[in-house]
Order: C-alpha cells, then structure tokens, then sequence
C-alpha cells in the first residue's frame, strides 16, 4: 500500500452500500391506505422515535427506517394488521428462543437488539392516532384526530386540533389540545419528567393534579374541593364534567389556557 501511495494512488476505503459510518441500514418499509374517518391508525415501536404529522388529504402513510451497529437491521420485521377498528403497525423483534415478538404484546422475552425503527407517519383528519414506543420519543404535530400516545423511555409532544392523552416513565410531556369536548376520562403520566398542557379557554373539566417534587400552576381559575397544596390540587375548570388526570414525581404541573373555543 505505501508503495501504490508513493506512486501517486489514491487510496479509498468504501463502504458497503447498506453501511453509514458504522451504521448499518436495513430494507425500507412503507405502507400507505385510505382508513376512514373515526377509525385507528396505530404504530407500535421498541427502539425508536415515532413521527406523525398531519396527511394533506384523506391518505394516510407510514414509512420506516432500520439502522443498527450490532445486529443484523432486517432480522426486525415490520407487519400491517388490519381489523374492524383500523390499522396496526408494528416492529416485531428477535425473542429469546427463536421467533418473533407479537404486535399485540407478551409472547415471550425480547432477546437483546440494538436494532433502531424510526416512524414516520401520516394521519388524515379524523384518523385516531395511536402510538406506542419503549425507547423513543413520540412525537405527534398539527395533527386534526384524537391522539393516544405512550412510550417509557422518552419524551412525548402533541399537537392536535382534537384532544389527546399521553404516557411515559422517564420523559416530559408537552400537549396542545383543540377540543375540551372528550367524553371518556383523559390521563397524562409521568415519573421523571414535567407535564405541560395547552387548553381551550372555555374548557370544562375536572381537575386532579399531582406531583412529588414540583409545583403545580394553572392559568384557569379553579373552584378547589378540599385542601389547596402545591403537590396536589382537586378541583373544578368552568363547569366540570369532564375528568383531567394529570400525575408526575419529579417535574412540574403546568396548564396553559388557550384562545376562546
């Protein structure tokens, strides 16, 4: 080699076609379909963030990207079920004795993978949307349906003209809600982490807020039942009616009041 180098060739190291800087790609996978109005699209992940933004018109997408320094990227398998409620897609990972992983949980232990699935997704209006993660954050933007997120290792943001609800362990969330007319209870927590809402200005809710290590504020005035602390709050936003679950240890409780319905 230091001989083709004296006599003035240029030596290059190339990378495989499915390698980057150490990474390895795997196959991409996309899916796209036309699921209607009230029905779900769900993406469930393992490692990785999951993406969603609002589709331009009534088509929605899904597409994923496999990277790994470890494993082998293609040994996840990335499958579509389809039911009466909707879509469901998701990565399915090694197990410990040979298989995969189900999409709808247990099924046996996950064998160690470092194995990445980034989500990009799509959403029409008026599409449900439904993410879940283990590692990875979620995050779901400008979005015009219902939003149902949750992840352990990570943060989660939303943004919706509709409403929404959202979980993590070690992750703060920060959500911007359209519509307080949700009828089933709404419940946003986490362990290690702040909770940040953005709330129509003519909502009416019920309010139970707690946390260990952080304080609770609230641009809404509230009609508080029982002892008013800073860790814990009970109490009525306008007229009541519907329940707001709002739970973290170590972070703070922030609510943000909107512009008028």
């Amino acid at each position: 080699m230091a001989a083709l180098a004296a006599a003035g060739w240029l030596l290059v190291a190339t990378l495989p076609a499915h390698a980057a800087w150490g990474r390895r790609v795997g196959e991409p996978f996309h899916w796209s379909g036309s699921p209607a109005a009230g029905k779900i699209l769900e993406v469930k992940g393992v490692n990785g963030p999951i993406r969603a933004v609002a589709a331009s018109g009534n088509v929605a997408s899904v597409d994923a990207r496999k990277t790994s320094r470890r494993n082998d990227p293609d040994e996840v398998k990335i499958e579509v079920i389809e039911s009466e409620d909707g879509i469901m897609i998701c990565a399915r990972y090694p197990k410990l004795w040979g298989g995969l992983t189900d999409c709808e949980g247990g099924g046996g232990s996950m064998r160690n993978s470092d194995v990445n699935v980034d989500f990009e997704v799509r959403v029409p209006a008026g599409v449900r949307f439904v993410a879940r993660s283990v590692n990875g954050e979620i995050e779901a933007e400008g979005l015009r349906s219902e939003v149902s997120a949750a992840t352990v290792n990570g943060s989660v943001r939303i943004a919706t003209s509709r409403h929404a609800e959202a979980k993590t362990v070690n992750g703060s969330i920060h959500a911007r809600l359209g519509a307080g007319d949700w009828r089933q209870d709404l419940e946003f927590a986490t362990v290690n982490g702040a909770i940040e809402l953005e709330l129509p200005a003519g909502l009416d809710a019920d309010l139970s807020a707690a946390t260990v290590n952080g304080e609770i504020e609230s641009d809404f005035p509230l009609q508080v039942t029982g002892r008013l602390g800073r860790h814990r709050v009970h109490g009525t936003i306008g007229k009541g009616g519907r329940q707001l679950r709002l739970a973290t240890v170590n972070g703070g409780i922030h609510l943000t009041r909107l512009g008028s319905l």
